[in-house]
């Protein structure tokens, strides 16, 4: 298998929607802790109107992928990273706390059952949700007594579209913010992406694909894009240094995030986690000090960011498309991913098809 871009068809599937055929369910409450796991078809849940979960968003979820391998196999990448942070969230919002290895199984099934659905185009993978919430139906203002957890999937193509390496524009978000000191910014919970919706359709608005988040005291300080990590890259003296602003507690701690921090280490690059303002990064950029900026995600993978629009400001970072060393750690990551490079120990889930 080769990692050349396969060009776009009509029936090939964007993000969100082109749903496989199974899912993983599994319930708890206080007597039976977790029990009645079931692995069945896809099919639609009923809830009455009155679930928890739909009034005071005890709702908690993730986001993973497998991928086609270069001996044709399938393999999950880092879901234990997953299955972790999975817990992190459980634990903020007063859930019960799914067993990592009861995580494991459930994607160990459902990729085993759906893996076929699946080609060797490099560009689609396998996107996995898990998902917990909470199903008691009672509105007294507390947490739940019962909760479902549920893993579906989906065969995802490019998140911004055909072309996935296209650099795109941001906004600077000077009217909302993301995540408070002491909230859920740390967290994969359901609360924090509604409320995001507002300032995305502005940059939408203002031209561009997406938000960028400050820090929600001073606002000034750059912490995220969208739902994404960023990273900076800038001129160092003895050659190119990749950054990404330090985990606060109102940062998600991406597993793509991670992943690149090591290996950019592993190509040479120095990198570092450190807070960068918006004035350094226009600053930077107009100095030529800073050159590249991508953002990361498991759904996005490495985007490059070509333009930034601040109100009436805006300023183009390097010649505005994707520059070596983000195109670098892009092909890096996939290669791994894909079973084209030597993954760190752990990083590959191998799956076999039943």
């Amino acid at each position: 298998m080769t990692l050349e871009l396969t060009a776009p068809t009509p029936t090939r599937p964007g993000h969100g929607d082109a749903f496989t055929d199974h899912m993983v369910t599994m319930a708890w409450n206080p007597l039976d802790g977790w029990h009645d796991r079931r692995v069945g078809p896809l099919a639609a849940l009923p809830l009455h109107p009155a679930t928890i979960g739909l009034h005071y968003a005890q709702v908690i979820f993730e986001g993973l992928k497998a991928h086609r391998q270069a001996d044709g196999s399938v393999a999950v990448f880092r879901p234990d990273r997953n299955a972790t942070r999975f817990r992190a969230s459980a634990r903020r919002l007063e859930m019960p706390e799914l067993p990592e290895e009861a995580f494991l199984s459930a994607v160990d099934d459902l990729v085993a059952l759906d893996q076929h659905l699946l080609s060797d185009d490099p560009e689609l993978s396998i996107y996995l949700r898990p998902l917990m919430f909470a199903t008691e139906p009672n509105l007294m203002l507390r947490p739940s007594g019962e909760y479902l957890f549920l893993l579906m999937a989906f065969v995802a193509g490019g998140f911004f579209g055909a072309d996935a390496f296209a650099p795109v524009s941001v906004l600077i978000g000077r009217t909302h913010t993301r995540a408070v000191p002491g909230g859920t910014g740390d967290v994969k919970c359901a609360a924090n992406y509604g409320p995001s919706f507002v300032a995305q359709r502005l940059a939408q608005e203002a031209g561009c694909q997406q938000v960028v988040w400050l820090d929600a005291i001073e606002r000034r300080w750059v912490e995220e894009m969208g739902g994404m990590n960023m990273f900076f890259v800038r001129a160092g003296e003895s050659g190119p240094e990749v950054f990404t602003p330090a985990l606060t507690g109102t940062l998600l701690p991406g597993v793509t995030r991670d992943s690149l921090l090591t290996l950019a280490a592993q190509l040479g690059y120095p990198v570092s986690e450190e807070r960068i303002s918006v004035d350094q990064w226009r600053q930077d950029c107009v100095d030529g000090r800073i050159t590249e900026v991508f953002a990361c995600g498991t759904a996005a993978v490495v985007t490059p960011v070509g333009r930034v629009h601040d109100g009436d400001d805006h300023w183009l970072i390097g010649d505005g498309t994707a520059g070596p060393v983000t195109t670098a750690l892009r092909k890096a990551l996939v290669d791994v991913q894909h079973g084209l490079a030597p993954a760190p120990r752990g990083w590959l889930r191998p799956i076999p098809a039943r």
